[in-house]
C-alpha cells in the first residue's frame, strides 16, 4: 500500500491517522505542493488524480482518492477498529460532524483557494488572513454547537473511542493553530483535540513527524 501525500495537508492527515488507528502499514510518497509550482500538477500524478490534489491512496492497484472515501474504504475492507459506529442514527452524527470540517470549513481555506484569493484576485495578505479566519473561527463554533451538550459526546466527538469524526478535527485544529485563528470559543472542540493528541496513531500522524516535513 502506498499512500501519496504531503505532511501539511489536512486531507492527507486524515488518511494517515485511519491508517496508523488501523495498524496498516504503508510506503510513504511525498508530493511536494508548492515546489517545482507544486509536483501534484505533474502528469504522472494527474494520471492517477485528475483533480491534482493529495492524497491518493494506492492499495495494490487500486486507486483511491478523496480522503473521506478512502478512509470508508479503509473502513469497510479493513474492518477493526470500525470508525464508525454500529447504530445508525450515530453514524449519521459521526459523519455529519466529519462533513461539517470537510465540506464546510476545509475547502474554503485549502492551498487552491488561498492561492487563487492572492494571486488571481490580488488580495492582501491581512485580507487573505481574515478570509481564513473567519471561515476556520465560524465553522468551528458550529462543530461546537454539535458537540456541546449532547449526551454522546465523550473524551471524543462520539463517545470515548476515535472515529470519522475526529480524524477531520484534528487537523483542522492544526490547520487553525498554524494560521492563528481564535479557538477560545470553542473549548469543547479544543478538549477534544487534546485527548485525540495523546492517542499514538494521532501523535504520529501529525505533520511534524512525517518524512517530509520541513
Amino acid at each position: 500500500m502506498k499512500l501519496y501525500s504531503y505532511f501539511r495537508s489536512s486531507a492527507s492527515f486524515r488518511v494517515r491517522i485511519a491508517l496508523a488507528l488501523k495498524g496498516i502499514d504503508y510506503d510513504y510518497a511525498s508530493v511536494h505542493l508548492l515546489q517545482g509550482g507544486g509536483q501534484q500538477f505533474s502528469a504522472g500524478f494527474k494520471a492517477m488524480n485528475p483533480a491534482a490534489l493529495v492524497p491518493v491512496l494506492d492499495d495494490e492497484g487500486t486507486v483511491l482518492t478523496q480522503s473521506l472515501a478512502i478512509i470508508e474504504y479503509l473502513d469497510e475492507t479493513r474492518p477493526q477498529p470500525p470508525l464508525l459506529p454500529s447504530g445508525s442514527a450515530d453514524r449519521a452524527r459521526v459523519r455529519a460532524l466529519a462533513l461539517a470540517i470537510a465540506c464546510e470549513v476545509h475547502p474554503l481555506n485549502n492551498l487552491r483557494v488561498l492561492a487563487y484569493l492572492s494571486k488571481t484576485l490580488g488580495v492582501s495578505d491581512e485580507q487573505k488572513n481574515a478570509w481564513y479566519c473567519h471561515w476556520v473561527e465560524t465553522g468551528l463554533a458550529t462543530v461546537e454547537a454539535m458537540l456541546a451538550g449532547d449526551p454522546r459526546t465523550g473524551n471524543c466527538c462520539h463517545g470515548d473511542k476515535p472515529t470519522l469524526a475526529d480524524i477531520c478535527l484534528v487537523p483542522q485544529i492544526f490547520n487553525a493553530q498554524r494560521f492563528k485563528a481564535r479557538l477560545d470559543h470553542v473549548p469543547t472542540v479544543m478538549r477534544i483535540h487534546e485527548h485525540c493528541l495523546t492517542l499514538p496513531a494521532f501523535a504520529q500522524s501529525v505533520p511534524t513527524a512525517q518524512p517530509d516535513a520541513e
